[in-house]
């Protein structure tokens, strides 16, 4: 048999697995449903009653292709932010921009900087790129903003990846010491500030937008897959300079966005009286999985994020078990992928019903695990 393959070496040495197991695969392979899907911090509140309707308009014209500028949507982003339409980029989802941001910026061999534990799918598009990763340890289950930045001077490399708040910990950093962090990297290495819970956060975290927007090393992305509710509709979208906006359009899938995730993403933004009743409803969920927790002698950490962290107290074979076990009773969970984060398990908000499921099964499951 020959021993060509088609592939690059690089491809060649890659793994054939995605960052994440869906719950949909988890279904299949184990023959169990999903009653309580509280782990992929989707919003399950739902998008507004008005967005659904533009849904539903924007149905019969799916035939057509979005507008390849997203003209409409980078208008009204730029209204809502106080920015430029031209400091805008638009993109499906997060993931997507951040696979954009790594192939603009990263050749094979080049060091990047990210936490270790944080997102996956940031750490998937580098090593897709052949980049090297260099992972700082979290502090006090918190990103290290001076563990980050002294692994910048050390390595020099041309891409730095921050969250604020922080998944998987939902922890987060006040706006002074982001800008600051941001203002002391060197002018050669780009900061991806990922924002995607920033409509959850509290006052005084998120930077304001015009405080970096003249910093063209600096990308903010953020998404309507969370406080909007509209994972399934991958919209996402970069902030930074309008040089640095431009250069998306070098590499992006022009037709990429879908014509009625653009109508969804507008009337969104209309819609900020439901934006604000959904943060309410997160809020309260928050509270209740804090109560669920602390009821069977867990820790929930706190966060400002759609999710809830919460300290099994042990290593990350006993939150592997528990969460195994709570999808054999159809709870669906995540945790943090490394020690020592995944002593923890992460629990999604969600309505009611769906914490009274986890509210029944946790105590059982920590009986048997």
């Amino acid at each position: 048999m020959s021993a060509f393959s088609r592939f690059t070496p690089l491809i060649q040495s890659l793994p054939a697995s995605v960052p994440f197991v869906g719950p949909e695969a988890i279904e299949r392979n184990r023959g169990l449903s999903v009653k309580a899907r509280i782990g992929a911090n989707e919003n399950g509140f739902g998008p507004a009653p008005s967005v659904l309707r533009a849904i539903a308009e924007a149905a019969p014209e799916t035939w057509k292709y979005n507008d390849p500028e997203n003209h409409a949507l980078r208008q009204a982003l730029a209204a809502h932010l106080g920015c430029r339409p031209n400091n805008l980029a638009i993109g499906e989802g997060i993931d997507s921009l951040l696979g954009q941001i790594v192939r603009l910026v990263i050749e094979p061999g080049m060091s990047v900087v990210t936490s270790l534990g944080a997102y996956p799918t940031f750490n998937f598009h580098v090593n897709g790129h052949g980049g090297r990763l260099v992972t700082v340890p979290y502090v006090n289950d918190r990103e290290d903003l001076d563990g980050l930045l002294a692994a910048v001077r050390r390595e020099n490399p041309p891409l730095v990846y921050f969250a604020n708040p922080d998944n998987p910990m939902g922890s987060w950093w006040d706006a002074d010491s982001i800008v600051d962090f941001a203002r002391a990297l060197p002018e050669t290495t780009l900061l991806i500030l990922d924002e995607a819970y920033c409509e959850t956060a509290p006052e005084g975290s998120t930077p304001p937008v015009g405080a970096l927007i003249d910093q063209p090393n600096v990308i903010r992305t953020r998404t309507f897959s969370k406080a909007y509710g509209l994972a399934g509709a991958r919209i996402g979208y970069a902030i930074s300079t309008p040089g640095t906006a431009a250069a998306f359009d070098k590499i992006r899938n022009h037709f990429g966005m879908a014509r009625i995730s653009t109508a969804a993403a507008l009337a969104a933004l209309e819609d900020q009286s439901y934006l604000r009743e959904v943060l309410e409803n997160i809020g309260r969920s928050r509270e209740r999985i804090g109560r669920i927790a602390r009821a069977s002698g867990l820790l929930p950490l706190p966060s400002t994020t759609n999710f809830v962290a919460v300290d099994c107290g042990r290593d990350g074979a006993y939150s592997k078990a528990i969460v195994d076990s709570l999808m054999e009773h159809g709870v669906f969970i995540r945790m943090p992928g490394v020690a020592p984060l995944n002593r923890c398990i992460r629990i999604s908000t969600g309505p009611e019903a769906d914490m009274l499921l986890l509210e029944q099964a946790l105590p059982q499951v920590l009986k048997t695990v």
